[in-house]
C-alpha cells in the first residue's frame, strides 16, 4: 500500500482506535509546561522510579484522582518522559466518553499517547512493544468521594489482570496522594440521576456519564455532574511501586476466574498498603510542602 493510501486509511480510523497518532515532538512541546506545573504549581514529590525496567514493556496500573483534570496523570507522565525520553512508546487508556463528549481534547490527548479504553487497543499497544497505562477504576475512581481519597478503588474491574496474564507482562503500580484534594467531591448522585433518566430526563449530549458527582471546585464553586474544573495548587506525592509478577501466565490462567480474583486482590491490597504508607509520608510533610525527593 502506498504512503498516500495509508494516510487515507488512517484518516478514516476513528480517533483513539489507532496507535499512529502518538507524536513524540508534540509530547516534547508539552514538557516545559508540565515542568512548570510539576515544580511550581503542584510541587510534586516522587519516588520509586528505579522500579520501572528499562527497555521492557510493562502494564502500569494507577489509582485515579482529581476529576476530569486528573492532574496526577500528566505529572506522572512528565516523570516518565524525562527519565525514558519521548521516543520510548507508552499509551494511556482513556474512557470512551471523553472521546465522544470532548473530541477536540481527546484528539489532543491522542497526540500524547492516549487511546480508547478498550481491550483491543490495550492488546494492540502491548503487542507493538509499548507499555500501557490503565486506570481500572475509571470514572467511579476519579470522582470517588473525598473521604475515600486514600483508598484504592477499581470498581471490581478485572480486565487489566486478564490483560497482564495473557500478554505475560508484569504490573507496575503507580499511586499518588494529594491530587484528590484539588477539588472536593461530596457525593455521587448517579443512582438518583439514573432514576430520573428512566423517568424521561435526557442525558447531556445523549451520553450516560456513569457518575454524577456533586463537588466543590474552581471555577464553578458548587458543581453537579462530571464537569471539567481547574485543579487547586495542592502539593502531590507520587510513587512507583515494585513490579508485581504472578506465579502463572497465559490464556489458561486468564480464563481461571478464581486465579484472576486472587491476582486482582493481590494487586489491590499491595497498592493499598503502598498508598497508606504514601499518605503517612504526605501527612508528615504537610508543614513543609515544598521539599522534594526523587528516586
Amino acid at each position: 500500500m502506498s504512503e498516500s493510501a495509508t494516510q487515507i486509511v488512517n484518516h478514516n480510523i476513528k480517533p483513539g482506535w489507532t496507535l499512529d497518532r502518538r507524536d513524540p515532538q508534540f509530547i516534547q512541546s508539552l514538557m516545559p509546561t508540565w515542568e512548570w506545573l510539576y515544580n511550581n504549581y503542584f510541587h510534586v514529590q516522587t519516588s520509586g522510579w528505579h522500579h520501572v525496567p528499562k527497555n521492557e514493556k510493562v502494564l502500569i496500573v494507577g489509582s485515579h484522582n482529581g476529576g476530569l483534570a486528573a492532574p496526577d496523570v500528566p505529572m506522572m507522565m512528565y516523570d516518565w518522559f524525562r527519565r525514558f525520553g519521548t521516543e520510548q512508546p507508552v499509551y494511556a487508556l482513556m474512557h470512551p466518553i471523553i472521546w465522544q463528549a470532548f473530541p477536540a481534547l481527546a484528539q489532543t490527548a491522542a497526540k500524547a499517547g492516549a487511546v480508547v479504553a478498550h481491550p483491543k487497543m490495550a492488546y494492540n499497544a502491548l503487542r507493538s512493544g509499548a507499555s500501557v497505562l490503565v486506570y481500572p477504576g475509571g470514572a467511579q475512581d476519579v470522582f470517588r468521594p473525598h473521604h475515600l481519597r486514600n483508598q484504592i478503588y477499581f470498581a471490581g474491574r478485572k480486565g487489566f489482570i486478564k490483560l497482564a496474564l495473557k500478554e505475560k507482562v508484569p504490573i507496575v503500580p503507580m499511586i499518588s496522594c494529594g491530587a484528590h484534594d484539588t477539588f472536593y467531591v461530596m457525593a455521587d448522585m448517579y443512582e438518583l440521576v439514573s432514576q430520573l433518566h428512566q423517568w424521561g430526563m435526557p442525558w447531556l449530549f445523549d451520553l450516560d456519564p456513569t457518575v454524577f458527582p456533586i463537588y466543590l471546585g474552581l471555577p464553578w464553586g458548587l458543581a453537579m455532574g462530571p464537569l471539567p474544573h481547574i485543579p487547586l495548587p495542592v502539593p502531590m506525592h507520587t510513587r512507583v511501586c515494585p513490579p508485581i509478577v504472578f506465579e502463572s501466565y497465559g490464556r489458561e490462567a486468564a480464563r481461571d476466574r478464581h486465579y484472576v480474583n486472587e491476582c486482582y486482590e493481590l494487586v489491590r491490597s499491595q497498592m493499598q498498603q503502598e498508598l497508606d504508607a504514601l499518605a503517612r509520608v504526605a501527612k508528615t510533610r504537610i508543614h513543609c510542602p515544598f521539599g522534594k525527593y526523587s528516586s
